[in-house]
């Protein structure tokens, strides 16, 4: 067996591990974010139950950390009450990223992990088995509930040779994103073996995993050797420690191979991470700002090596150049060595241990600038500046092209080797224990609204076509996640006026005048984040059905969960005949939802075309309840 095949195996509580074939697994831990954590909480209180029943849950405060109004402080009030009360440990804001945190302090080989945020596959650099989740699964799978999902095919991504100087780990997944493109992970994990692995630290593993999610991947993951043991001494959890690989006769459904001494350094140019070019095509464009940090790359290794390109040099004037290190962790063993000092000499600006520019939450560069960034995404207008050319780089590359003030190849700069320390600094004085507090009552502050729940499966589904969309909508289009809304990702209504504004900003006015409608989109529709809001925001505007080309996997569950059907185009030329103000119609709609393929008609042109709904029973009664909760609360 493959790893993969073995940890669900461990863990299989229904179905046959038959690829496409739905399967429900244990769930040994879970994390949530701030920014979908409100939401989760509010679901699990909905289910009733008093504890939770995982091995460890955790709550991280790490997204919304800007604090211009009482909204995000009333969030991380309630989030913390919330969960000591239930038995969830919370990592306080400037305690760091979740997977940063999760990575170093709670990632054990073997065990399952669900979080409510879409790169929880980060902890796969460590040998788990970690997936992205909508904030209901994660309430569920708190309550004890198994995980339910089609058993994904696994690749085998071969990893021979070494790393050359200054080409690093995100010039490996870089290539992987190449190779498989943005849509090439759905319905797979990404097994990473080879003697190349052997050469690569856990949070090297980590960068790769993390960008795993860029390729639409259940999720990603490396076995659990001599390096995984070498990184939980350090970090003083030995105990937790399991050697874990594939057999050697492993069958896989696809493999590639990547040969890492032929790698160089690349960028992700905008609008996509898959849109992949050497950095020595792009030394002559000018730069204006550069943003190191992020889940991909803010470890203690990534951060030492960008201290030691900037010490002693003055970044260039023309860059604005902001470090956001990655943990507390990480930000006092810099401030111990004298590292911190060399970052902020060379005119670095520190930022707080926290998600910040990558989610948009503030540092949005100026009108038509360039902003090279080693973060995982570069969406349109996710950096909060929609004319911005973002561009996504490693460390190195990012450090060396902040000196210069234009892309620069850091395989022809100075390499400096930094190793991975011995023991790391241990100090979880930022993470409460649920065991040290009693009675605790649940703080609410009024800008935390209920969310929306659906009506059952109407007989008919009517509505007119408010939006055509093209491929690859992200759900950065469908809510957007910037600072002036993240506030707000506890109240529905506030946001529903902000819906699909990137794409079309009269959207969300249009859904109110008209009491709701369609969506049609085309291929790989709500790709990216995990934010449950992307569905919950059309439910709340009587969004009825997503018609598109293909969905991604966590959006595609989260209309699911929340009683939105999602159907896909049996023949994709019916896209080009759809046409905004067109009204659709599914008749018979609780008797055709039984049926694999279902006929829809466009009234508008009166003429009928099939979509198809590949769905579990499970999921078909959701659909028929009109979502999850609704089905739950009936049983």
């Amino acid at each position: 067996m493959n790893l993969t095949q073995k940890i669900i195996k461990a863990h299989l509580v229904s179905g046959e591990m038959i690829p496409g074939k739905e399967i429900a697994i244990k769930i040994d831990q879970t994390l949530t974010q701030d920014s979908t954590g409100t939401m989760a909480y509010l679901q699990f209180e909905a289910l009733g139950t008093d504890k939770v029943k995982t091995y460890r849950s955790v709550a991280y405060i790490d997204h919304n950390t800007i604090q211009s109004g009482f909204e995000n402080a009333d969030d991380h009030a309630y989030i913390q009450s919330v969960a000591l009360k239930h038995g969830i440990y919370v990592s306080k804001p400037g305690n760091g990223i979740c997977h940063q945190v999760n990575l170093e302090r709670f990632g054990v080989p073997g065990m399952t992990l669900i979080g409510s945020d879409s790169h929880t596959p980060t902890a796969g650099g460590i040998g788990m088995l970690a997936i992205g989740s909508g904030g209901l699964d994660v309430a569920v799978a708190m309550g004890g509930g198994a995980l339910h999902l089609n058993m994904p095919k696994v690749v085998k991504v071969e990893l021979v040779g070494a790393l050359r100087p200054n080409v690093t780990a995100k010039d490996v997944i870089l290539e992987v994103l190449r190779v498989l493109t943005v849509k090439g992970g759905v319905g797979k994990v990404i097994e990473y073996v080879g003697e190349g692995v052997k050469t690569l630290t856990v949070p090297e593993r980590a960068t790769i995993t993390n960008m795993g999610a860029e390729l639409g991947a259940t999720t990603s993951i490396f076995p659990s050797d001599e390096q995984t043991l070498a990184f939980l001494k350090a970090q003083n959890r030995e105990q937790d420690y399991t050697p874990l690989c594939a057999d050697d006769d492993a069958q896989y459904d696809e493999s590639i191979t990547i040969d890492l001494s032929t790698l160089c350094p690349l960028a992700a140019c905008p609008h996509s991470p898959d849109n992949i070019k050497k950095i020595s095509e792009l030394t002559d464009i000018k730069v204006d700002q550069v943003c190191i940090g992020s889940c991909t790359n803010s470890s203690y290794r990534d951060l030492m090596k960008v201290a030691r390109i900037l010490k002693g040099k003055t970044v260039n004037p023309n860059v604005s150049l902001t470090i956001s290190p990655g943990s507390k962790q990480v930000f006092t063993m810099l401030a111990r060595n004298g590292a911190l000092a060399d970052m902020i000499a060379s005119g670095a600006r520190v930022l707080e241990c926290a998600c910040g520019p990558c989610i948009g939450m503030g540092q949005s560069p100026k009108n038509n600038a360039v902003s090279v960034r080693t973060f995982n995404r570069n969406f349109y207008a996710r950096s909060g500046t929609a004319s911005a050319s973002v561009y996504l780089v490693s460390p190195e590359t990012a450090a060396y092209t902040a000196l210069n003030g234009y892309f620069t190849d850091p395989s022809a700069c100075e390499f400096y080797d930094v190793q991975m320390p011995e023991s790391f600094e241990i100090n979880d004085n930022l993470i409460l224990k649920p065991e040290d507090f009693k009675d605790i009552e649940v703080t609410r502050g009024p800008n935390i609204k209920p969310f929306p729940l659906n009506t059952a499966l109407p007989e008919t589904v009517k509505g007119e076509v408010l939006l055509k969309a093209e491929d690859n909508i992200t759900t950065d289009h469908i809510m957007p996640s910037n600072a002036r809304l993240l506030p707000y990702r506890s109240n529905i209504p506030y946001l529903s006026d902000y819906c699909m504004n990137p794409v079309d900003p009269e959207f969300a006015k249009r859904a109110k005048e008209k009491k709701g409608g369609i969506i049609v989109a085309g291929s790989n529709y709500g790709q990216g984040s995990s934010r449950e809001h992307a569905a919950l925001v059309p439910l709340y505007l009587g969004i009825k059905a997503v018609i598109a080309k293909s969905f991604a996997r966590i959006h595609r569950d989260n209309l699911i969960n929340s009683g939105i059907l999602p159907l896909v185009f049996e023949n994709e030329s019916d896209y080009d005949n759809i046409d905004m103000a067109d009204v659709l119609a599914i008749e018979n709609a609780t008797e055709q939802i039984n049926n694999e393929k279902i006929i829809v008609k466009n009234v508008t042109k009166n003429v009928e075309f099939t979509v198809v709904l590949s769905i579990t029973e499970r999921q078909r009664t959701f659909l028929k309840a009109g979502g999850v909760l609704n089905s739950l609360k009936s049983e």
